[in-house]
């Protein structure tokens, strides 16, 4: 809203300074900012809030060293992310953008989901919360509504290079820039190690013969279903330990936030040698916010936590990484980004079906860590919680590198 206000005085009084809020990064610098302060100030009356509403965490027995000392603490801490990134946004971003759009409707939905599992869990006394079905159904509607919409509107377009027809190499003019052919609709997306490090979901409908480019979003589509829900599970399994979804979701994000930036800029983009995505630019606002609001959240949550975040926390996070990655065409660097939620999850897969399989075959569950997820393991294994959340940090640190590493790679 503070977007338009000083968009207009600069266009009617040409007001001193107004001018700055045309420039991406000024905005971005003030969503954080902002995210920052609400987060860590308001943030602590939202904590004082669910305590007075008793809304505690209630701890499962697990045997896990400290454990008990964390009931009572109170849940929903995800609010003070949602809210910490939805005002900073409404605020300074353009709220006819579509991607933005698509990101607060993402939030709130995933928000809602997370919020419902979460009162069920505190207030109706059921430890299951919400029924994984309907988690699913949540999730799939989400991603009914993101893969549409990424095929569907016109204002989600790519714009691709010239090339040479006969050597396949650019087209360089004496100034020398990128030469681009007119924003089109197209699945393109980056895909890494491979040669130009993309690929086009058209080619998957080929088979459905003259016209198949209209009808490749009976492909994508479900290929958008699984990514959100994957990765907004993922998220989820990563919230065991104070500290370690909110700070490998801020690594995560900062990095998105580069990619959203520079495919939205066709200067770095072109410099940078990475795919142009027009209107891309202006997500960055929302993931700035998103950003401060991780770690302002962090400023309670780190060890020993004053707040979990809860699945309305988790639930929406992975949600919102999963709907950045599908809008700026670098869901196919998730497995490498988001590595921490999935070797969190896999570890989880491994341990269910080695489990189920040594039952049946040998009438005895075995198991190959000594808990899953993953971080619950090194906890068995007597790591202090904050040394466990400071390596996976780190680890997510590396794989953030690499993944900025892997566009290079042609």
């Amino acid at each position: 809203m503070l977007y338009y206000l000083f968009d207009y005085l600069e266009k009617t009084y040409q007001l001193p300074g107004a001018s700055l809020f045309g420039f991406i990064t000024f905005r971005a610098a003030m969503a954080v900012i902002l995210s920052l302060f609400i987060a860590t100030v308001y943030g602590k009356k939202i904590i004082r809030f669910l305590q007075k509403k008793q809304v505690g965490e209630t701890v499962r027995d697990l045997g896990l060293e400290g454990q008990a000392e964390k009931a009572g603490t109170p849940t929903m801490g995800g609010i003070i992310i949602i809210l910490a990134t939805i005002i900073p946004v409404l605020l300074f971003a353009k709220l006819e953008n579509i991607y933005v759009i698509l990101l607060m409707v993402t939030t709130l939905w995933m928000g809602i989901i997370g919020f419902i599992d979460d009162y069920i869990k505190k207030f109706k006394n059921d430890k299951d919360g919400l029924a994984g079905r309907y988690k699913v159904i949540g999730q799939v509607g989400l991603g009914i509504i993101v893969g549409a919409t990424m095929f569907f509107h016109p204002d989600i377009t790519v714009k691709q290079e010239k090339t040479n027809p006969i050597t396949g190499t650019e087209i360089v003019e004496q100034n020398p820039k990128r030469e681009f052919y007119p924003a089109e609709k197209t699945l393109l997306t980056t895909i890494p190690f491979v040669k130009g490090n993309e690929f086009n979901y058209e080619n998957l409908a080929t088979w459905m013969g003259q016209g198949y480019k209209s009808y490749a979003w009976l492909i994508f589509i479900p290929i958008v279903i699984f990514i959100v829900t994957a990765v907004s599970n993922g998220a989820n399994l990563t919230d065991g330990i104070d500290g370690l979804a909110a700070g490998t979701s801020a690594i995560i994000a900062i990095t998105l936030a580069l990619f959203a930036w520079v495919s939205g800029n066709v200067i770095f983009s072109d410099y940078l040698n990475i795919m142009y995505i027009p209107n891309t630019g202006e997500m960055t606002i929302f993931i700035m916010a998103f950003v401060g609001a991780l770690i302002g959240f962090l400023w309670y949550n780190t060890y020993p936590a004053q707040v979990f975040m809860g699945d309305t926390g988790s639930l929406t996070i992975g949600g919102i990484i999963a709907v950045i990655a599908i809008a700026i065409r670098k869901e196919w660097l998730i497995p490498i980004l988001c590595g921490v939620f999935f070797i969190e999850t896999l570890s989880v897969m491994m341990q269910v079906s080695w489990f189920k399989y040594t039952r049946k075959k040998f009438g005895e569950g075995r198991r190959i860590f000594l808990m899953s997820p993953l971080h619950h393991h090194f906890q068995k294994k007597g790591f202090h919680e904050s040394k466990i959340v400071t390596r996976f940090w780190i680890v997510g640190i590396f794989l953030a590198i690499i993944t900025i590493v892997t566009l290079k790679i042609r």
